[in-house]
């Protein structure tokens, strides 16, 4: 249920509709959503351990360095991820999930096991619907 914007002001901040426009909620789903940080969150809870910045990019295939730098750096920013710079030469930088981060491995992960369980269903449905709009 939405309100309007008026009343939107005078709701106590932790209380957020999740669809209204300005909503903090609504800025974290489009974040989370995204196929990168998606990818990128899996990948880093998969082991639970540090990673440096080239395993991460080997384990998601298709993403340049400029969107995995940039998802790094997000996910950081949002409290996700711990970036650890290791003073040694070369230097040595280290990412791992933080706590919050790795509450949204959780829910993420759950996401990626429906999706890979349910891949093939999904690919007969848009058969069916592509061979019902050609018809």
């Amino acid at each position: 249920m939405t309100g309007t914007a008026k009343s939107a002001r005078r709701v106590e901040p932790g209380s957020y509709e999740a669809y209204m426009h300005d909503c903090p909620a609504v800025a974290l789903l489009s974040t989370i959503s995204n196929r990168w940080v998606s990818l990128t969150v899996c990948t880093l809870g998969m082991t639970g351990t540090p990673m440096r910045y080239s395993h991460i990019s080997r384990e998601i295939p298709g993403v340049s360095q400029k969107m995995l730098t940039q998802t790094l750096r997000m996910l950081e920013r949002d409290g996700m991820v711990e970036r650890t710079v290791t003073p040694t030469v070369p230097v040595r930088v280290d990412y791992e999930l933080t706590p919050l981060g790795q509450g949204l491995y959780g829910v993420l992960s759950h996401v990626r096991d429906w999706a890979a369980d349910k891949a093939d269903e999904v690919d007969a449905a848009r058969e069916l619907f592509d061979a019902a709009k050609v018809s």
